[in-house]
């Protein structure tokens, strides 16, 4: 295998730490060089259009002219299951690598991330067996069918928002199919889908990050969040099923409909926050050969190394 053939850099780790200006400072990096980089999302809710200020989206003025892929390709309306990016996300990076390029994958959606660098099978599914699930999730509640997994599979059940109803009917609905679910679906050793793949994972002190995070939430209000979440509102975005549940939005939804003052509504998105930032270091820490660097790394180092 030849150094010329074309790669794959995942730049992962939790919100906030730095991927996004790390993942257009490669790329310029990798241009200087000869090499006509792009970079591909891998963050959820990125793909939304419309979704900006609460997902600190780079703007097209942004991007420094470098081709951007996968943001803004879905409605708030829409669904976007992994199922669905898997496929648009790898043929991205074949057109990337077609004309030359290496393929810049950042983004802090552990799932989505793992379905694009790792040779990633999904689980079998039932409509009929889904419809049932999702009907007793209306009937019960998200609590009680997450005892429910809680009791059938306790590995995965560790793994998944409790409040997140949309895993846990997806979970159960595979393990009633006698398959494993998606806590299951990274193996201990999970093989490169493309063998030219460098994963690089950005971090930084936990003290230092809670408290960017903390105060990143709070200029999200100060941009225009609730404005956002209101034309979002006026789009359709709680006919959605994945959208009106993003970490901010939700919040920001329910200030607008008067069940949460501001403060409150930033107080909770400041705590989901960091503790979606504790799961995704979880996440990306089981990542073989996974390359830890600080926000400020050189790029020219890391195309060295």
């Amino acid at each position: 295998m030849s150094d010329r053939d074309p790669r794959i850099w995942a730049i992962v780790g939790a919100t906030g730490t730095g991927k996004s200006d790390l993942a257009l400072r490669l790329a310029e990096a990798l241009r200087e060089s000869g090499n006509p980089a792009e970079i591909v999302n891998a963050d959820a809710m990125q793909l939304y259009r419309g979704m900006d200020i609460g997902t600190a989206k780079l703007s097209v003025d942004e991007r420094r002219g470098i081709p951007h892929h996968l943001f803004d390709v879905r409605e708030v309306t829409q669904d976007a299951a992994v199922a669905w990016y898997q496929p648009l996300a790898r043929a991205a990076i074949e057109a990337i690598h077609a004309r030359g390029g290496d393929a810049v994958l950042v983004g802090g959606s552990g799932l989505y991330v793992s379905s694009v660098i790792f040779d990633f099978r999904f689980p079998p599914r039932d409509p009929a067996v889904r419809q049932r699930l999702e009907r007793e999730l209306d009937e019960q509640g998200a609590g009680a069918l997450f005892a429910r997994l809680q009791q059938v599979d306790a590995v995965t059940a560790a793994r998944v928002d409790p409040k997140n109803g949309r895993r846990i009917v997806r979970a159960l609905e595979v393990i009633e199919q006698g398959a494993q679910t998606h806590g299951a679906a990274l193996p201990d050793e999970p093989l490169l889908w493309h063998p030219r793949t460098r994963i690089l994972g950005v971090e930084a002190d936990r003290a230092e990050l809670v408290a960017r995070l903390d105060a990143r939430v709070e200029r999200m209000w100060e941009q225009g969040m609730l404005e956002e979440a209101a034309r979002l509102r006026a789009d359709g975005i709680q006919r959605g099923t994945t959208a009106p549940r993003a970490i901010g939005y939700a919040q920001a939804l329910a200030q607008l409909a008067g069940e949460k003052t501001e403060a409150e509504a930033i107080a909770e998105t400041q705590a989901l926050t960091r503790r979606y930032a504790r799961r995704q270091v979880s996440w990306f820490k089981r990542y073989p050969g996974i390359e830890w660097l600080s926000p400020m790394s050189d790029p020219r180092d890391i195309l060295a190394g």
